[in-house]
C-alpha cells in the first residue's frame, strides 16, 4: 500500500508536514515468521504495513492466544511502548513475508515539537488506535463465536484465505475444531 494513503487515513496533512513526516520513515522488509515486536520488551518502532499479514499474540499458559490480525495499510504498534515507554506485552508475528514503512518514535516526537500539523496527525492516531482497540474488546465481549466468524468474514474475507486456521480459531477464541463447525454452518 502508498505510504501517502496510509498517512492520509490517519490525518490529511499539508503537502510540506507530510514530506517532513516522510523523510522520518524507511522502508524494511522481514520474512514470514519473522518476530517483529517482542513482549516485555520496549519497542521504539511505529511500523505501517506496506505489503503483508501479521498478527498479534500474547502467551499465557503455554498457550499462544491471537488478538489481533493487522495487514496492508495497518499500523503495528506497542501502544504501552509508545504511550509509556514501558514494556509491551505483545508479540507481533509476520504471517508471510512483509515490507513495512518505519518510523522511530524518537523522530516523530521532534517532528511533534516543530510542527503542529504533525502533532495533530499523532493524537489523532492515537485516538483512531483506541476506537480500534475499544471496538475490538466489545466485539469480543458481546458477540458469540459465529457472529465473531461471520464478522471476519465480512470485514476481511481475504484473511480467512491468508491466515492458518488455528490462528483464526485462537483469535475468536475457540477451539479449531468449533471453527470447523462453524465454518460448515455458514458455507
Amino acid at each position: 500500500m502508498n505510504l501517502d494513503k496510509i498517512i492520509d487515513a490517519i490525518f490529511e496533512l499539508p503537502e510540506e508536514s507530510k514530506n517532513a513526516l516522510k523523510e522520518s520513515i524507511t522502508k524494511v522488509a522481514y520474512p514470514k515468521g519473522h518476530i517483529l515486536l517482542k513482549a516485555d520488551k520496549i519497542e521504539p518502532t511505529i511500523y505501517f504495513i506496506k505489503k503483508g499479514i501479521v498478527r498479534a499474540f500474547i502467551n499465557q499458559s503455554d498457550k499462544e492466544i491471537t488478538f489481533w490480525f493487522g495487514k496492508e495499510g495497518e499500523t503495528v504498534i506497542s501502544m504501552k511502548s509508545y504511550v509509556d515507554n514501558q514494556n509491551g506485552y505483545e508479540n507481533i508475528e509476520l504471517l508471510e513475508d512483509c515490507e513495512f514503512y518505519e518510523l522511530k518514535k524518537s523522530n516523530l516526537q521532534k517532528l511533534f515539537k516543530k510542527d503542529i500539523n504533525i502533532a495533530n496527525f499523532g493524537r489523532r492516531f492515537a485516538e483512531k488506535e483506541l476506537i480500534k482497540t475499544e471496538e475490538r474488546l466489545i466485539h469480543r465481549q458481546f458477540k458469540t463465536a459465529s457472529e465473531r466468524y461471520s464478522s471476519l468474514l465480512k470485514d476481511s474475507p481475504d484473511l480467512i484465505q491468508r491466515v492458518q486456521l488455528g490462528h483464526i480459531a485462537s483469535y475468536l477464541g475457540i477451539t479449531q475444531v468449533s471453527l470447523s463447525r462453524i465454518r460448515a454452518t455458514i458455507r
